[in-house]
């Protein structure tokens, strides 16, 4: 366990404060695997701790790097790097951090989707395959570095309409693709959606988030965020790489459970830890 982490801390929290009940529930968030999302102004540094980390530990390090420009298309999670030059630069530290150290990078959540669905607006778009297809190059050129491109998730479309963009972004030359990254929708659907993405970019493989798939997909209110912190959720298969298919590499936590998904039904900004949110998931899944 993480004992920096989110979630350790709130175990430490809640042990210290008699909330026995509490503390072990959260436990069960503190004790898994879950991605380190690189931010964006040390990512050398950052990329190094986190695998040296891993490294002593005898683990893999799985890093999640969400920082393509016009990121988001100016919902919850807006942001990432300026512009070409400072993402490719951004892209150089996370490689120069990562060394020959073992590590798997999730490539840019919602970037090859946002291409296809039209939320990234035409004049962006060929700069931003480019910047993907750089950005696998780089990062394969390293000794012991996986790297899946980010393909959405059962719910968001048909793989039709995603492995020609996602040829485009590089997926020939990276490890594979990741599937539900930070949704809910359920492993088995997960995996009939990425078995048949597979069989259109040449076989490759891919890896789940399970992270808060454990009750699948929310499917009241606004459909244009049943996405964002849905109510009766529940934790997923715990990180492994012992699947139930010799397509899916891993099923991991990339969401980390208890970090919001932003400023919807009463949560904080995105990426800010939510005890309540986390203690709610924690207990659906008993």
């Amino acid at each position: 366990m993480n004992p920096d982490s989110r979630a350790a801390r709130q175990v430490a929290a809640y042990t210290e404060a008699g909330r026995t009940a509490d503390a072990e529930r959260v436990r069960r968030i503190a004790e898994q695997p879950t991605g380190e999302w690189i931010g964006p102004e040390n990512p050398e540094q950052e990329a190094r701790g986190f695998t040296e980390a891993a490294a002593k530990a005898g683990r893999t390090a799985l890093l999640v790097l969400y920082d393509i420009p016009h990121r988001d298309c100016g919902q919850y999670s807006q942001g990432g790097a300026a512009d070409g030059d400072g993402y490719r630069a951004w892209i150089d530290g996370v490689a120069r951090g990562i060394g020959d150290r073992a590590a798997t990078v999730v490539l840019e959540p919602d970037a090859v989707p946002h291409l296809v669905d039209g939320c990234t607006p035409e004049e962006f778009r060929e700069e931003r395959y480019d910047l993907l297809q750089g950005a696998v190059a780089r990062l394969k050129s390293l000794k012991n570095t996986k790297v899946y491109l980010d393909a959405g998730n059962a719910g968001w479309g048909h793989p039709d309409q995603i492995f020609e963009p996602l040829r485009r972004a590089g997926v020939e030359r990276a490890d594979g693709f990741a599937v539900n990254v930070s949704n809910f929708y359920s492993t088995e659907d997960s995996l009939a959606y990425g078995r048949q993405l597979s069989a259109k970019v040449g076989g490759k493989h891919f890896v789940i988030d399970t992270s808060r798939n454990g009750n699948g997909p929310y499917t009241e209110g606004d459909p244009g965020e049943r996405w964002c912190n849905p109510p009766g959720r529940a934790l997923g298969e715990p990180p492994t790489t012992r699947t139930a298919d010799p397509l899916v590499d891993a099923y991991l936590w990339v969401k980390r459970p208890g970090e919001s998904d932003g400023t919807c039904k009463g949560g904080p900004k995105a990426g800010e830890w939510w005890e309540e949110y986390a203690l709610q998931l924690a207990a659906a899944s008993q």
